[in-house]
């Protein structure tokens, strides 16, 4: 199969925007995109029928209407419809093992709203083979939300904890196809024994702070070796390191995170700044499984 972005439809106006982010995306990348609308109760297709007795008239009318917007933009993209007779989180999962990554649709995240986030959202984010990139929006009134700014730069968040090429790769490939700068980012917090009663031990912080930006240096110096016309910047931060990558998510196009692929099992499937990012960021979020 050809290198496709698959994105998630359901007719609501957050997936739309989701569409023109994957097909900007797509279109930079030189791939075919891919919409996906998936129902259990989709009826076998049949050869002829009435469209005001065709059971699958309103999933066919989201992809044909979100396909059509998204061509008159994109004239040369590639772009097919999928409808599957499945349940969303299924579909979704087994089209992210075939595709780049996989696109969905987010709330802004007020309190109710991100209880319902977790419906399908979540656990095909922690699951997920290939990245999945959440692309928050808020209402717009007189038509669907616009599709988010990619003007601004990449930011990644490292924790320099094990490997993470896959992470970076990501990372970099993306700031390559947008022509934008990559900023990786670092929180480290400082340890308790650097605290005195009239503030911190400067020798201590110091030394975090030297052993930090080795780690970061040796981590970024191979990918900066294979992407050379990409301009990269480092942030490091001592303080919690959700703090530190959701600070930097401003004004940014995109950020990245990472997820283990494996971890205990009763640990949650998304540690502390993947679970930051993606309900406090500002911007889209991709998280890329690395082992």
């Amino acid at each position: 199969m050809e290198p496709v972005i698959t994105v998630g439809l359901d007719g609501s106006p957050e997936s739309l925007a989701a569409a023109h982010w994957a097909a900007d995306e797509a279109e930079r990348r030189g791939l075919t995109l891919r919409l996906l609308h998936a129902w259990p109760l989709l009826a076998p297709e049949p050869t002829r029928i009435p469209s005001e007795i065709d059971q699958n008239y309103w999933a066919k009318r989201v992809v044909h209407n979100a396909r059509a917007e998204l061509q008159a933009r994109h004239p040369g993209l590639t772009v097919v419809g999928n409808l599957v007779a499945d349940d969303a989180q299924d579909a979704l999962l087994r089209a992210a093992s075939e595709s780049e990554m996989i696109v969905l649709g987010s709330r802004g995240l007020r309190p109710v709203e991100s209880y319902f986030l977790g419906d399908i959202s979540m656990p095909v984010v922690g699951r997920a083979e290939r990245p999945v990139v959440l692309v928050r929006t808020e209402a717009h009134e007189g038509g669907p939300p616009p599709a988010p700014d990619a003007s601004g730069a990449v930011v990644v968040a490292l924790k320099l904890h094990g490997p993470c090429d896959d992470l970076l790769e990501f990372a970099f490939t993306t700031a390559t196809a947008r022509g934008v700068p990559l900023r990786a980012v670092h929180g480290r917090t400082v340890p308790l024994h650097a605290y005195t009663p009239w503030g911190t031990d400067h020798d201590v912080t110091d030394e975090v702070r030297r052993d930090a930006q080795k780690s970061l240096d040796r981590a970024l110096r191979p990918w900066r070796e294979k992407f050379p016309g990409v301009e990269v910047v480092d942030r490091l931060r001592l303080e919690s390191p959700a703090k530190a990558v959701v600070q930097a998510a401003e004004r940014a196009g995109l950020l990245v995170v990472g997820r283990r692929e494996h971890r205990p099992p009763l640990a949650p499937r998304l540690g502390p700044v993947a679970e930051a990012a993606i309900h406090h960021a500002p911007c889209p979020v991709a998280v890329v499984p690395h082992g």
